[in-house]
């Protein structure tokens, strides 16, 4: 009889653990004799690699649970405190950061704003959010396992910043610069892609196959998932449909394009028609709408037009189940929500619209941050589980 090498009992433990941990991490709290059932392992395999995970202080035994007959198994959990992440926003006029745990709670928030866009004023400002963060953070077996940033423009797979129009950015190597700082391993992505992350994981986006965030800040990003899993295109650089042409001979864009879709649907927009009224910030206008202003409500409802209008152009393009719109004029929803869905009511091909639904953010503007966090979660629990 042929004898296995150590090579394949190495792998099949590896492959073996994933599977338990996964197990935990989806169905958690449950027993080694429900592992073994929700698996095919034999106990003694799960039972054997429960104490690995144990050890490894990646699962937890809280003692017995209720007995169906016999004596009380003992419940397994996840254990969520055993490492932390930190996750950043880093939007036009904002840095929005958080520290949570293996499992995304969020344990700690810090937001500052941004009124100069200069690189050499804005990393510093990025490195001492991370930094407060971390210096913050409590004591744990994995300290801190990582750093994900979504940020506003075109980032390649070496977490270089390429492109950021709405910041005037040249090319910036984030991650290298990250992990040089920090010491742990970085995931830098687009915000709009991020907060379709985290609008999967931890919002209105969960269980849906097919979904597209519209991410409405000073500019607009997408965040595109198809079949579940995030789209990038070709090269990553998908999702740019912001920059869309909806007016041929329209406005120029800092991209270098004129007419694109962020330019009259934006924070930005909003607040360029606001300015001959004497608003120059985005609470400040949904303060005069709650008090009724009505020149401020027929300013909302005329950007929900422009949102809707490209809303529709990506309705009839990838027929998604949903479309989620978010980051700072989800906050705006009462006054734009009405306007956007009939726009999309009126343009959107009747085909297209019969199984597809408007959604706004359960994150509301945190799903880029949340998002941000689980790249780094998912980044150590894949490490973990090939451990």
């Amino acid at each position: 009889m042929a004898i296995k090498k150590t090579g394949d009992l190495t792998l099949v433990k590896k492959m073996n653990t994933a599977i338990v941990l996964e197990a935990v991490l989806r169905h958690a709290p449950l027993s080694r004799a429900q592992i073994s059932e929700r698996t095919g392992l034999n106990k003694a395999t799960v039972s054997s690699l429960v104490q690995d995970l144990i050890d490894r202080h990646l699962v937890l035994d809280i003692g017995p649970g209720e007995s169906s007959g016999g004596r009380k198994p003992f419940l397994l959990l996840f254990h969520a405190r055993a490492g932390y992440a930190i996750g950043i926003d880093l939007g036009v006029n904002y840095i929005r950061g958080i520290l949570t745990d293996l499992e995304g709670a969020v344990v700690l928030e810090r937001e500052l704003t941004i009124d100069n866009h200069e690189a050499a004023i804005v990393l510093p400002k990025l490195m001492d959010c991370i930094e407060e963060l971390r210096t913050s953070m409590p004591a744990s077996p994995y300290g801190l396992v990582g750093i994900g940033i979504g940020v506003p423009g075109i980032v390649n797979g070496e977490g270089t910043i390429l492109f950021a129009p709405n910041l005037s950015w040249p090319q910036v190597p984030l991650r290298a610069m990250i992990e040089e700082r920090f010491g742990v391993p970085a995931t830098i992505d687009n915000e709009a892609n991020a907060g379709a992350q985290g609008e999967q994981k931890y919002g209105a986006g969960r269980g849906i196959a097919n979904q597209i965030y519209v991410s409405v800040g000073i500019g607009i990003g997408t965040g595109i998932i198809l079949n579940k899993e995030l789209y990038k295109g070709a090269a990553g650089f998908s999702g740019e449909l912001g920059h869309l042409s909806v007016m041929a001979d329209g406005t120029p864009c800092r991209c270098g394009n004129r007419g694109c879709w962020e330019l009259y649907a934006s924070e930005n927009a909003l607040l360029e028609q606001a300015e001959p009224l004497g608003y120059t910030d985005l609470d400040a206008l949904i303060g005069a709408a709650e008090q009724g202003d009505e020149h401020v409500i027929a300013l909302f409802h005329r950007i929900g037009e422009w949102i809707g209008t490209g809303i529709a152009n990506i309705v009839n393009v990838f027929n998604p189940n949903v479309v989620i719109i978010g980051n700072r004029m989800r906050r705006a929803e009462p006054w734009i929500r009405d306007a956007v869905a009939a726009t999309v009511g009126s343009r959107a091909l009747a085909y297209h619209r019969e199984q597809f639904r408007l959604l706004y953010a359960e994150q509301g503007d945190r799903s880029a941050v949340r998002g941000a966090a689980h790249y780094a979660i998912s980044a150590f629990l894949a490490k973990m589980k090939d451990s």
